[in-house]
């Protein structure tokens, strides 16, 4: 209404429908104390506790219709706050008003101007009806533009224009140290450590940007106990990051985030706060008074704080580089001095972006500083969502709506289709916790499988199967969904964010299958753990306990697989507790989790050798140069090389020879020795050391193009500037090579039987086997397994040859048919191995044959599951094959025989038992074990039938001698018949026998016995029937077949 009653200290509300502009000025009210409520036509209403038709005011507005507020999340206008009467801030929407023909007046256009974001509960708007305001279409700020806009930014920098670099997965497949991306700096570790291949993509990087996919569960970054609980958690999230390696630092870095956050998003600087690292003396560190100066530019001092360690030092880990930071804090409130409130873990003071100034290194002697100081910097994309839409929570962003108005239609109770923003005690029902937790998981589970990960037994795959079975008993017991609601919400997921991420799109299938897989095998557990939860709470409130044991925890665990956490959380809901210790001691005792071994030295067993940032740039700064590792492609080489550097555990030799019996690791300027990579193993040797010595070399690292050559000195001693003679023990290479040339062509047989849904996950090479994993969905037939083995040893028949070239990595890419391992970084110029003219062409550092006919054979050993989704094949090459191929013949000769088997049927059935233990037990091809198994899996059908029809005429006869002994015992009188059975040691034969005597003589007691085979001595079978008269006179007969059973030993009942 254009009239308003103003009063100091009240909110004004302005209704749009679209924020970004003003022309569609629906209406304003002044809402003293504004009520939502749903009308019977699904839209929603909002009533003034003033509004009544007395207001002489509003006469010329009685025509005037206010336009319904539709309840879909999707359509709903925003709801600004607008400050009172009272704010001197200038008006900008007079036009607007005069627009829609009312007095624009200027105390009534003083109240249209939007601050930044109110709490809706500091002057009671309904919680229950934020998330209804937050959502729409029209938004100024959706979730999409919010993040382009952030990548545009720093990508069009006039001055500095980063790199857009690609977000790494999720699921880093090729990095075992992490469970998850949980930061945009993950995939620049290399660079951070000194460790980038110099001629791989991320050394030629000055400056970058992107928005990453991250997740925080499991390891030491993990939120997901906290989701659900609060409004800011997140499992999945994406964090908005820019980088400088080596080139601008905190003046630039403060400068670009200042004009980012006000001048392009437009976010109050008033509300803005900075902190800077204000020193640490165990650390030795003064205050960054550079970044504090930095940012006075921009804000008053008292916005401007000075934080302990905790708060503004960050470090990678335990060691590695790290450096003081500046965090920006926003509050949500306004108009007050907030600064007591920063880094309170407030959700009215949040903070919204971290600068990261890397300029130390942290190792065992404490820190040191970078030759080079680069800049990470991380803003969590839904949080600066929720600012810029005036929401009052990440999970009242557009990005979750459609989410959460997916899981409204399957909630299984009316009052459970509409979240309310309720948290901890107010969530009496832990519904919107549910909501939240669903969402959030529903997002981690998609964007993760869609990477490659899936659900298992360990690891990050563990972390997941968690996730979702925390999700499952949210929504099934908490929301009362039908079980497979959860797999409902992957189409919404990825409508959501599969035009920012099309890896969603071209994965959906899979994401679909592999949760609802998952879901399916947890729900027919939920109920039955659920139920056994509720009657331990029972028992528990009867003994007065309130912990949950270690042993229930567990038998929830291993039993019905609910997560210890999962428990953990359910007791707490319960007002419980879970031992814990009790639950590890019954972990450990059955033993039921696979550990991962710690990486031994190969040279001892001791702590490994690495060279991170600080030795690389220490060989660097004395102007070392790196490996020339060009020889490793040569074969039968012993070339000379000079020692560049000695490293031990200590660090760099720089003063002393390294002496016989010493462990330590050698960079020399060129090496024929070929280091770990690419799933291929290094290779082994020794170095011949002036006067004769010997080095022996157990292992070959590349750290940023230096390879360090780790051992023992064997005899005489070593100095920096000697003249080595590299001898690499071929041996093991040459039946390396051959298992490495055939995991490509394996890869490209894979894709030709199974389809082009097969990609590597993983492979291993060495002497002994090759082992590759791929994606595929089911265990493959042995038809499949047939034709897979089938191909390789064609293109090993026809003598391909195998080539390699190195060109530009852009050109290889746009070769046919290339393949390349997903989630690897390759260097540029790339070397590309093909075998044949198209065989198989795929990007490769690794050493290969130089014909396929070098690999003289192949074998498919086995196929098995990895994890859900992925599966792995190991076989072999050269004579390993050779001797399985022998095998498997001399296998198939004796399955053979045993089809023309003459003998009795017994023996025929020992022969088969006798001949599946040796194909079980043997090394030979899978599809010829699987066809040895069916045909001995016959043999046997065929041997029991002929058993089974024998058994049947010995019972026949059986039956026809009893039923005449029976006859002659009654006519002598005789009440009491024991005779011996020939049927054998069945069971179902005794009782016929049982049921013929009393059908014939009722009045007898009778009791059988019978060997299993026909005087062999071997098992006895024995039983008895007596009529209730018999029982009565005192002869049971349980007892009776005890004692007769006594004198054989044996024991009888029943």
């Amino acid at each position: 209404r254009p009239s308003i009653k103003r009063q100091a200290g009240s909110y004004y509300y302005c209704i749009f429908s679209s924020p970004s502009t003003c022309s569609n000025l629906l209406t304003t009210a002044h809402l003293q104390r504004p009520i939502a409520r749903r009308s019977e036509a699904g839209g929603a209403e909002y009533k003034d506790d003033n509004d009544n038709d007395n207001d002489s005011d509003n006469d010329d507005d009685d025509d005037y219709e206010r336009p319904p507020i539709h309840h879909s999340t999707r359509h709903a206008p925003p709801l600004f706050p607008l400050r009172s009467p009272d704010d001197d801030r200038p008006p900008p929407l007079r036009a607007a008003l005069s627009s829609f023909g009312r007095r624009a007046s200027s105390s009534a256009v003083s109240l249209l101007r939007p601050p930044a974001f109110v709490p809706p509960r500091a002057f009671g708007f309904p919680r229950a009806a934020t998330r209804l305001l937050a959502a729409g279409t029209d938004l100024e700020w959706p979730t999409s533009r919010v993040r382009s806009t952030f990548v545009d930014y720093f990508s069009r920098l006039p001055s500095s224009p980063h790199t857009v670099h690609p977000s790494s997965a999720c699921a880093p497949l090729n990095d075992p140290t992490l469970l998850f991306t949980n930061a945009g700096m993950n995939q620049f570790k290399p660079i951070f450590l000194g460790q980038a291949d110099p001629a791989s993509a991320l050394a030629t990087l000055d400056r970058a940007v992107n928005s990453q996919k991250c997740i925080r569960a499991g390891g030491k970054h993990n939120d997901l106990e906290d989701v659900g609980r609060d409004t800011y958690h997140h499992t999945f999230f994406e964090m908005l990051g820019t980088w400088s390696f080596g080139d601008y630092f905190k003046a630039d870095a403060i400068k670009y985030a200042w004009e980012l956050l006000t001048e392009v998003y437009g976010i109050d600087e008033r509300r803005l706060y900075a902190t800077y690292f204000g020193g640490d003396a165990s650390l030795g560190l003064e205050a960054d008074l550079e970044a504090r100066d930095l940012w006075l530019r921009f804000l008053p001092p008292e916005r401007v704080i000075g934080c302990d360690a905790k708060d503004n030092f960050w470090e990678m880990g335990e060691t590695g580089p790290c450096g003081p930071c500046s965090e920006i804090h926003y509050d949500r409130v306004g108009d007050r001095d907030a600064s007591e409130l920063v880094n309170a873990d407030l959700p009215e003071v949040i903070e919204i972006w971290n600068i990261v100034f890397i300029q130390y290194n942290r190792d065992e002697r404490g820190l040191s500083p970078l030759p080079k100081k680069h800049i990470d910097t991380g803003m969590g994309l839904e949080r600066l969502v929720s600012l810029l839409q005036d929401v009052p929570s990440n999970y009242d962003i557009d990005a979750f709506a459609a989410i959460f108005d997916k899981i409204s239609q399957m909630a299984g109770e009316e009052e459970l289709r509409k979240y309310g923003g309720l948290v901890g005690e107010e969530d009496v029902t832990l519904r919107d916790t549910a909501y939240r937790a669903v969402a959030d998981h529903a997002r981690a589970l998609s964007f993760a499988i869609a990477d490659g990960a899936v659900p298992s037994n360990e690891g990050r795959g563990y972390v997941l199967r968690r996730i979702l079975r925390r999700a499952a008993r949210y929504g099934q017991q908490i929301l009362k969904c039908e079980p497979g609601f959860f797999t409902k919400l992957v189409p919404t997921v990825i409508d959501t964010f599969g035009e920012a991420y099309p890896e969603l799109v071209k994965n959906k299938d899979t994401i679909v299958e592999v949760i609802d897989e998952e879901e399916r095998a947890f729900s027919t557990m939920l109920d039955r753990g659920i139920k056994f939860f509720n009657n331990l709470r029972s028992e528990m409130a009867d003994q007065k306990r309130t912990q949950v044991r270690g042993d229930q925890a567990f038998f929830l665990y291993d039993s019905l697989g609910f997560p210890v956490d999962l428990t953990e959380l359910m007791a707490e809901e319960a007002g419980l507790t879970v031992d814990l210790d009790g639950f590890a001691a019954e972990m450990e005792a059955q033993k039921t989790r696979s550990r991962e071994a710690r990486y031994a030295n190969k040279a001892g067993g001791g702590k490994r050798l690495e060279l991170i940032a600080e030795q690389t740039a220490w060989l660097a700064d004395r102007a070392i140069a790196t490996t020339d590792d060009d020889a490793k492609f040569q074969w039968h080489v012993a070339p000379e090389a000079r020692v560049q550097a000695l490293f031990s555990a200590e660090g760099f030799l720089t003063d002393r020879p390294a002496t016989e019996g010493q462990s330590l690791g050698i960079v020399l300027d060129r090496s024929p020795f070929y280091a770990e990579a690419g799933g291929q193993e290094n290779d082994v040797g020794v170095l011949v050391l002036p006067g004769g010595g010997t080095f022996r070399v157990d292992d070959v690292q590349s750290y940023g193009g230096y390879l360090l050559h780790t051992g023992r000195v064997e005899t005489g001693e070593v100095n920096v500037g000697d003249a080595v003679v590299c001898q690499v023990d071929y041996e093991p290479r040459k039946r390396t090579a051959p298992n490495h040339t055939m995991t490509h062509v394996l890869n490209s047989a894979l894709r030709a039987v199974l389809g082009d849904g097969v990609d590597q996950r993983g492979s291993l090479c060495n002497a002994d086997k090759l082992r590759f994993d791929f994606s595929h969905k089911k265990a493959m037939k042995p038809k499949q397994l047939k034709g897979v083995e089938s191909r390789v040893r064609e293109i090993i028949d026809d003598g391909l040859p195998v080539t390699s070239l190195v060109m530009p990595l852009k050109e290889a890419t746009e070769i046919p048919g290339v393949r390349a391992v997903f989630g690897e970084v390759y260097p540029d110029p790339v070397r590309v191995v093909t075998v044949g003219d198209d065989a198989s062409v795929e990007f490769c550092g690794g050493t290969h044959l130089a014909n396929t006919a070098e690999a003289e054979a192949f074998v498919l050993l086995e196929e098995t599951a990895v994890a859900k989704g992925v599966r792995r094949i190991t076989a072999v090459t050269g004579a390993s094959a050779l001797r399985a191929i022998e095998e498997g013949t001399a296998l198939e000769t004796r399955v053979g025989e045993a089809e023309s088997f003459a003998g009795s049927d017994t023996d025929l059935e020992a022969l088969a038992v006798s001949l599946r233990k040796d194909i079980d037990a043997r090394e030979i091809s899978a599809p010829l074990k699987a066809d040895l198994r069916g045909r001995i899996e016959a043999l046997q059908k065929k041997a029991a039938a002929a058993k089974k029809a024998l058994l049947a005429m010995r019972v026949d006869r059986a039956l026809n001698a009893v039923g005449e002994q029976i006859l002659d015992a009654r006519t002598q009188g005789q009440r009491v018949l024991v005779t011996k059975v020939d049927i054998g040691a069945d069971g179902k034969a005794a009782n016929k026998v049982v049921e013929a005597v009393r059908s014939l003589a009722p009045e007898m007691a009778f009791m059988g016995v019978s060997e299993e085979e026909e005087d062999s001595g071997g098992k006895v079978l024995c039983f008895t029937v007596v009529p209730e008269g018999m029982v009565e006179e005192g002869l049971r007969a349980d007892e009776w077949v005890r004692n007769a059973l006594e004198a054989s030993g044996g024991r009888g009942g029943g």
